[in-house]
């Protein structure tokens, strides 16, 4: 009997490292598997680029747009910017609008002003020539 028990641990024994080795070599073909898959990848793109390297350059081909009318595109356009506008309110506007009107109105009177001043000093350079 004790000549089964230790046929039996030994063959535990086996089978353990058979498991082990059987792991290992499991382990190794996976490495090498993996390495040809990337040896693989690496040359199929390099033939890529080489083909690529070898074709003539051709020229981009036009791509045809829609027939469109400019001014209907344009307008489309236009709209569509118009909505991103913020626009003031009423009151923003006649108040912009009543500052503009005060301006020129004083503008034109300096303008006004200086234009008579002028008129008047020709005016009296002319007269005492004659």
């Amino acid at each position: 009997m004790a000549n089964k028990k230790k046929k039996k641990s030994s063959n535990v024994k086996n089978t353990n490292s058979q498991n082990v080795n059987v792991d290992a070599v499991e382990e190794t073909t996976k490495e090498v598997s993996n390495q040809s898959n990337d040896n693989v990848s690496n040359a199929t793109t390099k033939q890529k680029t080489q083909k690529k390297e070898n074709q003539p350059k051709q020229k981009p081909k036009k791509v045809k747009e829609k027939t469109t009318p400019k001014l209907i595109k344009k307008v489309k356009e236009t709209t569509s910017e118009l909505k991103k506008v913020t626009w003031p309110t009423a009151g923003t506007v006649v108040k912009k609008t009543g500052v503009v009107l005060t301006f020129v109105i004083v503008f034109g009177l300096v303008l006004f002003g200086i234009d008579r001043l002028l008129a008047w000093l020709f005016e009296l350079l002319t007269t005492s020539i004659a």
